[in-house]
């Protein structure tokens, strides 16, 4: 039984050693290929960089015309803008300051029209306006034949508008 426990002990310690042993050249390998890359890369950087240099200066350049391209399409659109502007004297775009004061201005006007009506319809120069009626709604089929009866309202006779001046071309 001894043997037997010496047996095993022997081919565990056999065992662990090899384990050792292959840990130690793994790690041996890994120098060894380290090395010969930091040899290897001694040689290839100063290629590699040139070409990614060059690579680079490829980018900007494109980059540059792309950018100077955006450029001109925008100073393009401002150009025409700018010119709309002019055409419609509009120097700077609406603000929301500028679109309250003309709500405001609006809205006096409108009181200003309200109370000249007022004043026309007190002095009996101005008819008070009609509203029209408000519209019924619709009856069931027998109350239609009823109105059918009812004799057409009376239209009144159409007074044409007259044409609004026109403007002289300078």
């Amino acid at each position: 039984m001894a043997d037997d426990k010496n047996k095993v002990t022997d081919k565990a310690g056999e065992i662990a050693k090899n384990i050792w042993l292959a840990g130690v050249g793994a790690y041996g390998r890994a120098v060894d290929e380290a090395q010969g890359r930091l040899e290897k890369a001694g040689v290839e950087p100063p290629k590699l960089f040139r070409e990614l240099v060059k690579a680079g200066a490829a980018l900007e350049d494109e980059a540059r015309d792309a950018i100077e391209a955006g450029s001109a399409a925008r100073n393009s659109v401002e150009d025409r803008i700018n010119r709309v502007r002019e055409n419609f004297n509009l120097q700077r775009p609406a603000r929301g300051e500028d679109l309250l004061a003309l709500h405001e201005k609006i809205d006096r006007l409108a009181n200003r029209v309200d109370a000249l009506t007022d004043a026309l319809s007190a002095s009996g120069s101005l008819k008070p306006s009609r509203k029209a009626p408000a519209r019924k709604k619709k009856a069931p089929a027998r109350a239609k034949k009823s109105a059918a009866k009812k004799a057409p309202a009376k239209k009144k006779p159409q007074v044409a508008k007259k044409a609004p001046a026109r403007r002289k071309s300078s």
